[in-house]
């Protein structure tokens, strides 16, 4: 670009005269020249920024795989001591990640230097570099023979657990839970359980807030007796933590938790123990709590069958239902299938129906379109009755909504509803309201009509669309709104695939020729897509039925390819024009029609 050699830049010319823009690629070269090379990626794991470390030590992961266990030892191994006793703690925290991926298959001696290093690096004087070990300490762990675990990594394990660092100590609980995998039921409770007890006590809540999140796998690795004698007053703990970030991760846990404990004293647990502090949780005082509850609490009623559902958790829905919190109320909604199983949901319907309207009527347009999206599951769980006494005028409303999404939502969810309850249902109940809209004095919701007109064409079928839609299509067509005119042309051109072709010929295309002869620039140009059918081929299976070539040239294989990529509407015409075209014609016709076509000689 610069007209300036490359070749010409030989060793030590970094600083030549040229341009500037060509400097990184003379340092490079001089670099490449040089005989004491340095591999690149050992040096990127070096480097500052934390981004360039971690992709060069996932990539010298990758590449050790490559490696035979020889060279392994000769080459890759070295790299990993070198960066593991670098003086820049960068290096070290890169090397934290490497000692997993060559220990498998080094010799027993490689492996004990290995082993070592990692013990320093766990007690390294830098905190950085303690976090990276720990965070890969149940990865490495994994690779080791469990003798070593027992020996090694245990006492690696308590210590990064009572680190002084907050930010090492939550990294060792998920190395704790991956160590708990590893070694048999009766070292657990010696080994482990001493640590995590402590971890789920521990004075900081970001430590407590780790043992929370990753419960259910720690429920599972310790098995069944360990969970009713040391994890169950421990997850009460963690529920009624002073720490509002630590009972939300704990309520969310609670389903998870309740469905792996021990099938034969799995309900005198959740009623003795669990139940109470969910109940303290539905009136807690911080929103997030409440909303991690209610997420999940929907669940309990398939654990705990239908008549502890009715009499224990039952009030907590109801209560929840009428929370202040919008996300609670909506997280119950979106749930409704758990409990619909168990007991029906027009136990709730009473307490249901107020929450709904709330949600559909909230300031903020976001929970106004996540009900939205509920509402196809709450209509087929209500069923078509209740829907159409309670909930149909808000599904129409949401039609008129300010704010596009939501009416975009709501014409989606016409159709949802229309694929539940029928083509019958639509034609009785939504067919006719929407298609009053076309005569409100709002062109946008004018234009939601035709929105919904292309939703409802595809599950209410030919008929219905033929004899009630298409007529308010075309009378729509002389709106005084340019804007309304163009989305009739671009509504005829997506309905038009369920119409039969004779409606096509007679009816959408004259009101589309009308159209692509409007003073607006954008009215012509949708009109003049739908009559050429460049999109969708509108009116080409029309046409095809006027061709003496068989439908069947059109698919058979004897087609030659290059006229099926250059097919066009001017082919279309010329077929058009030629009565005796034989059925299956040669080759030459081909070529002769496209000559015409193209305006070029083949």
């Amino acid at each position: 670009k610069n007209n300036v050699n490359i070749k010409e830049i030989g060793p030590g010319m970094a600083g030549a005269d040229s341009d500037d823009s060509l400097y990184p690629i003379a340092v490079l070269i001089d670099e490449l020249r040089n005989e004491d090379v340095q591999p690149p990626l050992e040096s990127l794991a070096t480097v500052e920024e934390t981004v360039v470390r971690d992709k060069a030590v996932e990539s010298l992961r990758k590449i050790s795989h490559e490696h035979s266990p020889v060279d392994l030892e000769v080459h890759f191994e070295p790299l990993v001591k070198r960066l593991a006793s670098g003086d820049w703690f960068t290096s070290r925290t890169s090397a934290c990640g490497l000692f997993s991926v060559c220990y498998p298959r080094v010799s027993s001696t490689v492996k004990a230097e290995i082993r070592q290093h990692f013990r320093t690096l766990c007690s390294d004087d830098t905190p950085m570099v303690r976090r990276a070990a720990a965070s890969k300490l149940g990865e490495f762990a994994k690779v080791l023979e469990l003798e070593y675990v027992k020996s090694d990594i245990i006492s690696l394990f308590t210590a990064l657990a009572s680190d002084e660092q907050d930010s090492v100590r939550l990294l060792a609980v998920e190395a704790g839970v991956s160590i708990a995998t590893l070694l048999p039921q009766e070292d657990l409770e010696a080994l482990v359980m001493p640590t995590l007890r402590q971890a789920a006590e521990d004075k900081s809540w970001r430590v407590r807030y780790m043992v929370a999140d990753k419960f259910s796998d720690l429920q599972k690795a310790v098995g069944p007796e360990i969970t009713k004698n040391d994890l169950v007053p421990a997850f009460q703990n963690l529920l009624k933590d002073c720490e509002a970030e630590v009972r939300a991760a704990a309520a969310n846990k609670v389903k998870e938790f309740c469905e792996n404990l021990p099938e034969d004293s799995r309900e005198t647990i959740i009623m003795t123990h669990i139940l109470p502090c969910v109940k303290e949780l539905v009136s807690d005082t911080n929103q997030h709590v409440k909303s991690a509850l209610a997420s999940v609490i929907m669940g309990l009623s398939t654990i705990l069958g239908k008549d502890n559902t009715i009499e224990h958790l039952l009030p907590l829905f109801l209560a929840q239902l009428k929370d202040e919190c919008p996300e609670v109320r909506l997280n119950i909604i979106s749930n409704l299938d758990c409990v619909n199983e168990v007991i029906g949901i027009r136990q709730l319907s009473q307490s249901l129906l107020p929450a709904i309207v709330e949600l559909a009527e909230d300031a903020k347009w976001r929970v106004r379109l996540a009900i939205i999206e509920y509402m196809p599951l709450l209509a087929g769980q209500l069923g078509v009755e209740f829907f159409d006494e309670k909930l149909n005028s808000l599904c129409m409303a949401w039609l008129v909504d300010h704010v596009y999404a939501i009416r975009e939502a709501a014409t989606c969810n016409l159709m949802k509803l229309v694929e539940k309850f029928g083509a019958e249902w639509a034609q009785n109940t939504i067919v006719p309201k929407v298609l009053g809209m076309a005569n409100d004095p709002n062109y946008l919701h004018r234009m939601t009509t035709l929105f919904c007109i292309n939703a409802l064409s595809e599950v209410c079928g030919q008929e219905i669309t033929t004899k009630h839609m298409l007529p308010v299509v075309f009378k729509m067509s002389n709106d005084q709104v340019a804007n309304v005119r163009f989305n009739v042309a671009k509504s005829l051109q997506k309905i038009g695939p369920v119409l039969d072709s004779n409606c096509l010929q007679t009816e959408v295309k004259p009101v589309l020729e009308k159209l692509a002869s409007d003073q607006d620039m954008d009215v012509k140009y949708f009109a003049q897509e739908a009559i050429s059918g460049s999109s969708t081929g509108l009116f080409m299976e029309k046409q095809c039925a006027l061709f003496p070539l068989s439908k069947k040239c059109f698919r058979d294989t004897w087609l030659p390819k290059c006229f099926v990529q250059l097919f066009t509407k001017q082919t279309i015409l010329l077929f058009i024009l030629t009565p005796n075209l034989p059925a299956e014609p040669s080759c030459s016709v081909y070529h002769h029609l496209l000559n015409l076509s193209l305006g070029s000689h083949i």
